[in-house]
């Protein structure tokens, strides 16, 4: 009795310290794409290429400020001079200046150059203008088109969401069906032993149960590649979703309501990008005019070279100080304009190159329309046939329900054969999957109509 208390004691110390697992967390369908559109790689790059084309318009915007240089430079070197013409290519020719002497000689000094610069294009015609609405509707296009990825990941989510909780339904249905089978089996194989029946009906009850593991075999494996495919647009590890069931056994309210397409996050998006192929002309129309430009410049010099150095080639000196302090200061104020007369005529054809495009998006625009208006009327349609499966499922499975039991009944009581019992074991099987996926239609219908209208709300409102 000592030892049995002992074991009875040690057996309680264990299971108190076991911690009981928790039954695993349901994920919502508004957690579930809030977690895509978090996680989601394509929404994070457009959500990146949004930023970078707002920052690219506060660049337009700052590109027409005037330049303002400053420059300084300290040298030393000679300062020949030779009579003759020089083109220096490329900005590679040296700027020194000097007496034209009739030979070389190697006097040298230290010499500086102090440079501020201002120039700025005040006046083009609104090239200015045109080039910051331009780089504006670029950003207000991939603004639209992050917007509507997310639209569409929402969209997409929520489908296989759907099509997730219809695979578990189905596995579930097969899983009954594959217990009515057994259990049947059990039954026929007892009336075998004892001759009440005949011995291929235990042996069709076997094909029976086999067929019915392969069914379920089938659901689980749609099963895992619906998990697999929520969990790759949920950006997570693949893993075994414990999904919610409740909204799916009711019907949604807003199945009849009416909305604009026009809104629709896609059509927006094709309407921004016909946004920016007009004004894009518009700011290629502006190269056909001149610029009118306002130039500064202050230049200070400072040279080790002395004034007299034209008569006395010994009148420098080579001290640095002396040869960088600023002695000479020169400003220039000036006004100019400059007109490609050519540029036209290039511009004339990119200007109706842009004007193709803009007409080519314009048909891509109603293109999406005309898709979205007929999908439209094809939620609206499903919407129908998938309330009249909805009412109609649960008569097919009372019926066909009563009717396996009856066959069954009789079966045990040698009033029927083994093949009317398959027969009807059959039609409840069709009967229930019918009715899961009647359930789950009418929700599918819904999203379907929420992603015509271009309205997730419509959709999301019902969870």
């Amino acid at each position: 009795m000592f030892e049995i208390k002992n074991w009875l004691i040690f057996l309680g110390l264990i299971f108190a310290n076991t911690p009981i697992s928790s039954a695993q967390e349901i994920l919502t369908l508004k957690e579930a794409i809030r977690t895509a559109v978090n996680n989601y790689g394509t929404i994070k790059a457009k959500s990146n290429y949004a930023d970078a084309s707002k920052a690219t318009a506060v660049q337009a915007k700052r590109d027409y400020l005037p330049n303002f240089n400053l420059s300084a430079q300290q040298d030393y070197g000679t300062v020949n001079g030779q009579n003759g013409p020089l083109y220096g290519f490329g900005g590679l020719g040296v700027s020194s200046s000097g007496l034209a002497l009739p030979e070389q000689n190697w006097n040298a000094a230290f010499g500086a150059l102090y440079l501020t610069n201002i120039n700025w294009d005040f006046f083009a015609f609104g090239r200015a203008k045109e080039k910051i609405k331009t780089a504006q509707a670029v950003a207000t296009r991939d603004s639209k088109d992050w917007q509507q990825e997310i639209f569409q990941q929402e969209i997409k989510v929520a489908a296989a969401y759907l099509n997730l909780l219809a695979a578990q339904k189905l596995t579930q249905s097969y899983q009954k069906n594959l217990n009515r089978a057994d259990t049947f089996r059990r039954v026929v194989v007892t009336r075998v032993k004892n001759g009440l029946n005949a011995g291929v009906d235990s042996a069709q009850a076997n094909a029976e149960v086999s067929n019915a593991k392969i069914a379920l075999t089938r659901a689980l494996d749609f099963e895992q590649s619906a998990a697999n495919q929520l969990a790759q647009l949920m950006a997570v590890p693949v893993q075994d979703f414990t999904l919610d069931t409740v909204f799916i056994s009711r019907l949604p309210s807003l199945l009849g309501d009416s909305a604009a397409l026009n809104d629709h996050p896609l059509l927006q998006w094709y309407k921004s990008r016909i946004a920016v192929s007009e004004e894009q002309t518009k700011y290629y129309k502006t190269f056909n005019y001149p610029v009118f430009s306002l130039v500064g410049v202050l230049q200070t010099r400072g040279s080790g070279f002395d004034a007299a150095y034209n008569q006395d080639q010994h009148a420098y000196t080579k001290n640095y100080w002396d040869g960088i302090k600023p002695t000479r200061t020169n400003y220039l104020i000036g006004v100019g304009v400059t007109w490609n007369l050519a540029q036209p005529f290039r511009i004339s054809q990119q200007v109706k190159s842009q004007k193709l495009v803009s007409k080519g998006l314009e048909a891509e625009y109603e293109l999406a329309g005309q898709q979205l208006k007929a999908q439209y009327q094809l939620s609206e349609t499903r919407i129908q046939n998938s309330l009249n499966n909805y009412y109609e499922a649960p008569v097919q499975v009372k019926a066909a329900s009563d009717a396996y039991l009856q066959k069954s009944v009789l079966y045990r009581n040698g009033l029927t054969n083994l093949v009317d019992v398959t027969q009807a074991l059959y039609a409840l099987v069709r009967a229930e999957t019918d009715r899961d996926i009647a359930y789950n239609n009418v929700w599918q219908a819904l999203l379907l109509k929420a992603s015509a209208t271009g309205d997730f709300n419509l959709f999301e409102k019902e969870l």
